[in-house]
């Protein structure tokens, strides 16, 4: 399957760096400005692996991770719900408030089913919500994994998203129903706090301890 991963922000390049490393399949790096994101595949030595194509060529892909804050990921959504239908969109954002003291959405509800609920013909999946850029350069701390926490309504989308991203570095989890979200989005919010007050930050993830395999999509 093809992946895409659109935008160059931290998050962006972190996951395309990952994407084009362990995944074996075709990477797209969508952007603004190929020119400039060009540059930056070859800055990173991914030159031949990874196609920079721009936002609307990225659309093709079958998995499309628009690494975008919240409120800029719901406009992409509305403007491409026709040409990203069937696709499994992966939702990475937290809908952190300006100053990231609090969130944007209230209790009861999270940046990922907003999401699924303006795209109900696309496959909206959840993950990364709880790891940090700063995560994608060492996610190994003390021989532990960081732990990804993959959700989603559709088992087949989660099924396909952790086999395809399994040989990552990481742990991934299947975490259960998109409303699951509610409680890690807020989590997150938790570890910024603790990155912060330990002096750690932008590095901090999630380890969970007495799980010895990822728990299987179905």
């Amino acid at each position: 399957m093809t992946i895409s991963v659109l935008g160059t922000g931290n998050m962006g390049k972190a996951l395309v760096k990952q994407a084009a490393a362990y995944t074996g399949g075709r990477v797209l790096w969508g952007s603004r400005n190929p020119g400039e994101a060009a540059e930056l595949a070859r800055s990173f030595g991914l030159a031949d692996q990874v196609e920079v194509v721009t936002y609307e060529e990225a659309l093709q892909a079958d998995i499309i991770i628009p690494a975008f804050p919240a409120a800029a990921i719901l406009d992409w959504a509305l403007t491409h719900q026709e040409k990203i239908k069937h696709k499994i969109i992966v939702d990475i954002s937290n809908p952190f408030n300006e100053d990231f003291s609090g969130f944007t959405t209230q209790w009861g509800e999270s940046s990922a089913e907003r999401l699924q609920s303006i795209l109900p013909e696309s496959k909206v999946i959840g993950a990364f919500k709880n790891t940090f850029f700063k995560v994608f350069e060492n996610p190994v701390f003390e021989d532990q994994k960081s732990d990804v926490l993959v959700t989603g309504d559709d088992e087949e989308a989660v099924s396909q998203f952790i086999e395809i991203f399994k040989p990552l570095p990481f742990r991934f989890i299947h975490a259960g129903k998109l409303a699951n979200n509610r409680t890690i989005e807020r989590f997150t919010l938790l570890e910024l706090e603790l990155a912060v007050r330990y002096g750690t930050y932008p590095y901090i993830s999630l380890q969970l301890f007495g799980i010895k395999e990822a728990v299987p999509a179905s």
